[in-house]
């Protein structure tokens, strides 16, 4: 026998993944790509794409239908040459499955608490972030009040919450 016997090298060469592996791993780039395709814009901004998958995904946006799945497909090869990991994180975030997303959200749900409770923490808000809208606050904060007295819908409380996330995700002003 020689050194390449045809039964020895197929042996030692190594399999791939299956096919229906291959499928699979196609399948879950597509669905990844469907929820980019589905974000608003500022929120699509946010997330780490290259130029070509950006561009790729605003223009699905704008089909419908056959081209809208066409596309889709051609969305999942481009990912399929990308590090997927960073945008998974970032749709994590934007669904709150992070665990971060999840104690950032309790965290501003205790302040928007203290804020309804003691008037004075509109003046620490002031300090922390000089730019915020005091004013606005001061009747969301009044108006919410009210609503929670007569049992109407939350909606200064929900506006509260909405400001302080924004304030939240501001550039730090040190």
């Amino acid at each position: 026998m020689t050194d390449h016997d045809p039964i020895e090298t197929e042996d030692e060469l190594p399999e791939g993944p299956s096919k229906t592996r291959r499928k699979k791993d196609s399948n879950a780039l597509q669905h990844l790509g469907a929820e980019l395709v589905d974000l608003s814009a500022d929120r699509l901004k946010k997330v780490p794409l290259p130029d070509n998958l950006r561009d790729a995904v605003r223009a699905c946006q704008r089909f419908k239908m056959e081209a809208r799945r066409r596309q889709l497909q051609y969305i999942g090869k481009l990912m399929r040459t990308i590090d997927v990991e960073p945008i998974q994180a970032m749709l994590d975030v934007f669904n709150g499955v992070s665990a971060e997303e999840i104690a950032r959200q309790h965290r501003l749900e205790r302040q928007r608490e203290r804020l309804l409770e003691d008037e004075g923490m509109l003046f620490e808000l002031a300090e922390r972030h000089p730019g915020v809208d005091l004013q606005r606050l001061r009747v969301l904060r009044r108006n919410a009040l009210k609503e929670r007295e007569a049992q109407k819908p939350p909606r200064a409380y929900r506006e509260i919450f909405r400001i302080l996330r924004e304030i939240d995700e501001s550039p730090k002003n040190d």
